[in-house]
């Protein structure tokens, strides 16, 4: 296991002798989706031995997208100086580890690039009113709306559908997405993992000193969960907060 050490305060805190998990990631990344999928295998295997406490932070990858976002093609090539067939190579070895990972992205569903600020908005709401693990249910929702579905997750009424999907308030929803509820506790978040050296993601800080970044194998992140749960005595605790299902 190759673990970062860092001295990052999580801002969810260390529960008890629980694993604390901040996934920092967007909607927008599909190397999240992989990254997500894996750690879930990975908490799904320690279950019955470690507590696990996920929770989602937010990271935008393009904060200044328009509202009418940008062709994908012409995004990643812009944004990485690659060429079309660059970019379905890398298209065709993502969507292998998506499988591997368990997540199953639809090829060619992912038209366009998207502003995902309101989305990051229903998440922190989410946690707050309902708890991780409707945070959790929420964030697959999007995901899958996005690279499964095809859908705009910056569109209100695929934010109100995932979030029903999710189990949560849909009207509720329709009021949020209509203000600035929000707004102001998502850009502190965000400020303060870029303030902490987070410029990449998916970046899961474990206990607030552990970073491990990128769409990694559920084998590392397993390995990850067993050694620091060793070193911090958290292995009395059993049981998971973090959902499992498809």
């Amino acid at each position: 296991m190759n673990t970062t050490h860092t001295d990052t305060a999580s801002q969810s805190g260390n529960a008890g002798s629980a694993l604390t998990l901040d996934f920092v990631s967007d909607i927008a990344c599909p190397w999240c989706a992989v990254g997500l999928a894996a750690l879930e295998k990975a908490i799904a295997s320690v279950n019955g031995e470690l507590k696990v406490d996920l929770r989602f932070q937010p990271f935008e990858l393009n904060p200044a997208m328009p509202p009418e976002g940008e062709d994908i093609t012409e995004h990643l090539a812009r944004k990485y100086q690659i060429t079309p067939a660059q970019i379905e190579q890398n298209q065709q070895h993502l969507y292998q580890r998506g499988a591997e990972a368990g997540f199953t992205f639809t090829p060619g569903a992912r038209k366009r690039i998207y502003n995902t600020f309101d989305a990051h908005r229903l998440l922190h709401w989410a946690a707050e009113t309902a708890g991780a693990e409707a945070q959790h249910r929420l964030k697959r929702a999007l995901l899958k709306a996005y690279f499964i579905d095809g859908l705009d997750p910056s569109d209100p009424a695929v934010l109100r559908d995932a979030a029903i999907a999710a189990g949560l308030d849909g009207a509720q929803v329709a009021s949020i997405i209509a203000g600035d509820e929000h707004a102001e506790a998502v850009r502190a978040q965000e400020k303060f993992y870029l303030d902490q050296g987070i410029h990449s993601v998916p970046s899961v800080i474990i206990n607030g000193r552990y970073l491990v970044q990128g769409g990694q194998p559920a084998e590392v992140f397993e390995q990850a969960l067993r050694q620091i749960a060793a070193e911090s005595g958290a292995g009395s605790a059993v049981g998971s907060t973090a959902a499992t299902g498809a």
